[in-house]
């Protein structure tokens, strides 16, 4: 509990700080325009949003009704991100601004110069979040062919896989039918969920009843399956499992299965799971999957794409998520960074494993997509 208040108190210092500057700017700038603003009005209601901000992304921690978390859920949620392009365009127009004022140009001076920078920077976040919120309920088709040599011919079989539905958070329910029907448009022989399935805390799925019902409408020939992320983990860890049971969603939990005596499908625990998996801890690929199958193609199931180098040629194609590619610009140039592979597909060299990441169908905290696209994903494996 300490270390969760000690979170709270950096990251509302933090969003207090932003929030000033963030104001400071709007102030001068519409003061530009009205003299006879005040600057505390404005800055008022952003710390009010930045202190819901904070409630609505710790809500799992709070003591309070569920229906109370789920509106400070959903205002942190929109507010976010339009406090994340509310602030880059502010830091931008610093940016771009700072030389013609160091150079003293005569445009600076003009009375309401700064009226229009914040004009400027108001009708590009609008803008850009706008997009963001409509674009994430999108849902794109992208599909790969992968080569494999000397196994068994599963070229007829078509797989299906979504990754990152993030279940419980804002809007992900309302999604649900639509997702299903884009599933099924695909007619998948096998449906595979990459991991972050929930969005930590089963308790915020508001009507889990319903979203049964949805998934088990997926039409798929030999089953739905699907492994844990970093996010389907912690204290409701249970009711998850039970929930994809009730589902017809098969867990595959450091185990495989053979799908119809030619594919082997195996499914990780994450490395890395929030709030963890009680005593369950991810196991050794070598302690449970045999070389009695060695001549079908072997399909992993592993949500964080960091894992792919711990794989040899003892696996032929790792399906991963997790990086959301970064949802939204410009976190995308960070991602791939940060991972050898943040999207797309990846073969280090002729003797590794195929790799295919997805930007997954759902989105973590802020309903908004920029610069990527949730997505489905069909597999022919020829």
């Amino acid at each position: 509990m300490a270390g969760f208040v000690l979170a709270v108190i950096v990251i509302l210092s933090v969003f207090i700080g932003t929030s000033y500057y963030i104001s400071d700017r709007v102030y001068h700038g519409i003061a530009s325009f009205f003299p006879n603003v005040r600057f505390w009005p404005i800055l008022t209601v952003f710390l009010i949003f930045a202190v819901i901000m904070t409630l609505g992304f710790g809500r799992s921690m709070l003591p309070m009704p569920e229906g109370i978390k789920h509106v400070f859920g959903v205002i942190s949620a929109y507010y976010m991100g339009i406090f994340i392009y509310l602030l880059l365009f502010t830091m931008a127009a610093d940016l771009i601004m700072l030389v013609p004022k160091l150079m003293r140009l005569p445009f600076t001076d003009f009375k309401y110069f700064n009226g229009f920078v914040t004009a400027g920077v108001l009708i590009f976040t609008c803008i850009t979040c706008v997009y963001g919120f409509v674009n994430a309920r999108q849902i794109d088709h992208v599909s790969y062919e992968i080569q494999l040599q000397d196994k068994t011919d599963v070229s007829d079989l078509n797989l299906v896989m979504i990754s990152d539905l993030h279940l419980g958070s804002v809007g992900s329910e309302e999604r649900l039918d639509e997702i299903v029907k884009e599933i099924n448009s695909l007619k998948p022989d096998v449906v595979c969920i990459a991991g972050d399935f929930f969005d930590t805390d089963y308790a915020s799925v508001q009507n889990p009843e319903a979203a049964v019902k949805t998934l088990q409408g997926i039409n798929s020939v030999f089953g739905v399956y699907a492994c844990f992320g970093n996010h389907d983990a912690g204290k409701t860890v249970s009711q998850m499992v039970s929930f994809m049971e009730k589902a017809n969603i098969n867990l595959l939990r450091d185990e495989y299965v053979v799908i119809d005596e030619r594919l082997v499908l195996v499914g990780r625990l994450d490395s890395s799971p929030i709030g963890g998996y009680g005593t369950e801890k991810r196991k050794e690929l070598s302690e449970y999957l045999k070389d009695e199958n060695s001549d079908l193609p072997v399909v992993v199931l592993d949500h964080n794409p960091s894992n792919i180098h711990t794989y040899t040629n003892e696996v032929d194609l790792i399906l991963c998520g997790h990086t959301h590619k970064g949802q939204l610009f410009p976190a995308g140039l960070i991602t791939g960074m940060m991972y050898t592979v943040d999207y797309g597909y990846y073969q280090k060299d002729a003797q590794s494993p195929r790799v295919i990441v997805t930007s997954g169908i759902g989105y973590w905290g802020m309903p908004m997509r920029v610069g990527t696209n949730s997505e489905i994903v069909s597999i022919k494996i020829i």
